[in-house]
């Protein structure tokens, strides 16, 4: 169950990657009803497979051959699903397929660094790139709602809950120690003299954009925003809600081309360009130039929060604190609480740094990470644990119900097979 487990893993994985442009007609291996699987697709995936995973092909090369067969089984499998999502006449919704190709371009230029380099990677034009991309996404999407539909009905009893712990309760994975945070967060607001200068640098890019200098280039340049000046400013479809509200009224009103005056929010100073519109997401670069906090902002930081924690331990409540200081935007709905999170996978490092020494109730002197100046209070904590009927019922039933659908779609999929043809050429 486990290695099949993970090549499932490693084909949904993979299914979201775009096959070279390089890919041969020739090369058949397998035809299933209609659809065909090249050579050049299966060696797409164990590339992919292999890349993702650093694996020595030399200390194993056994390997690269049982992953062929494995590959060749769940692409047959991949394309019976779809000739089941074209009898259905199931379609895929046009918004999810635009997101989910634009995270998946998004990853990919990350990865390579630009999109020029992209472009040399698949030896395509991006615009290609993105159409085989959209296709191969497309081609998922719809083998995910099939075999959704297919077992949407399926339940499971107490008894085979129980049968499935008693079975495999050695085999199931532990719950890792979890804490439950709540914090304040203190913005460091710049002074008046570093806005100015913030302020000043943004009007003489801005000045080199209508002179008629590129716009990518001075983004790659100058911008602040790290992650997106590789891609020359790009910050791929966004929708409303995606971004401050600043950024966001700004953006919303430009037409194809233009480009926006200097437009502040609390990161800095932003100069945004329109690319494209696609219904209700649009499609930007911007150029960032952020404020830069002098030291004494920072002590203005550390000592209101401070004085915040002292009033919590003389007895003020920490949420109605929360919602009227921290800088955090999602208080109004959360009241400082962040949540419940395994200690080990907690996105901000410093938070499990803090909270590694505290008890349930405790609350942190003020601290520095990326975002500002915070404090902490530590809700809860429970240590690593074996899961139990007791204590964990529901997620032992989701065990339980993806371990049968999975035994379901077996069995399914082995039956689908003797009703549409499969002619294998050839496994090399």
């Amino acid at each position: 169950m486990t290695k099949r487990l993970l090549l499932i893993i490693f084909f949904l994985n993979a299914a979201a990657l775009p096959l070279c442009s390089q890919q041969l007609v020739e090369g058949i291996v397998a035809i299933v009803g209609k659809e065909i699987i090249l050579k050049s697709e299966i060696d797409q995936y164990i590339q992919s497979y292999i890349v993702q995973n650093r694996i020595d092909v030399k200390q194993n090369p056994q390997l690269v051959e049982e992953l062929k067969n494995q590959t060749l089984e769940k692409l047959i499998e991949q394309k019976l699903l779809l000739a089941k999502a074209d009898e259905d006449t199931l379609t895929v919704d046009d918004e999810m397929l635009d997101q989910r190709v634009e995270q998946r371009m998004r990853y990919l230029i990350e990865q390579v660094g630009s999109e020029d380099k992209l472009e040399t990677v698949f030896g395509s034009p991006l615009k290609k790139i993105r159409k085989d991309t959209r296709k191969v996404v497309k081609e998922q999407l719809l083998v995910e709602q099939v075999r959704s539909m297919k077992f949407r009905n399926v339940k499971v009893s107490r008894r085979e809950v129980e049968e499935f712990y008693k079975t495999y309760k050695d085999s199931l994975p532990s719950l890792e120690e979890t804490i439950n945070i709540s914090h304040i967060l203190m913005l460091v607001k710049p002074s008046e003299d570093a806005q100015t200068a913030a302020y000043n640098k943004a009007s003489e890019i801005l000045d080199k954009i209508k002179n008629g200098e590129d716009f990518s280039e001075l983004a790659e340049k100058y911008s602040d925003d790290p992650a997106s000046a590789k891609r020359g400013g790009d910050l791929g479809l966004i929708s409303r809600g995606d971004f401050v509200k600043e950024f966001e009224t700004a953006a919303f009103n430009l037409k194809d081309g233009e480009i926006s005056d200097i437009v502040q929010s609390q990161f800095g100073f932003h100069i945004i360009k329109m690319i494209e519109r696609r219904g209700e997401k649009i499609r930007t670069r911007h150029i960032l130039i952020q404020t830069i906090p002098t030291q004494a902002d920072e002590d203005r930081a550390v000592a209101k929060l401070s004085e915040i924690r002292q009033r919590i331990l003389d007895g003020e409540d920490f949420s109605k604190l929360a919602v009227e200081f921290s800088g955090d935007e999602n208080v109004h709905k959360d009241n400082g609480n962040i949540g419940e999170f395994e200690t080990e996978k907690l996105a901000i490092p410093e938070f499990k740094t803090i909270a590694e020494n505290m008890n349930p109730g405790d609350i942190s002197e003020p601290f520095k990470t990326e975002f500002g100046y915070h404090i902490i209070r530590l809700e809860d904590r429970q240590k690593k644990r074996r899961l139990t009927l007791e204590n964990d019922w529901r997620r032992i039933e989701e065990f339980t119900l993806n371990f049968k659908m999975e035994r379901e779609y077996i069995k399914w999929i082995q039956e689908f097979r003797t009703s549409v043809p499969i002619e294998i050429r050839t496994s090399s």
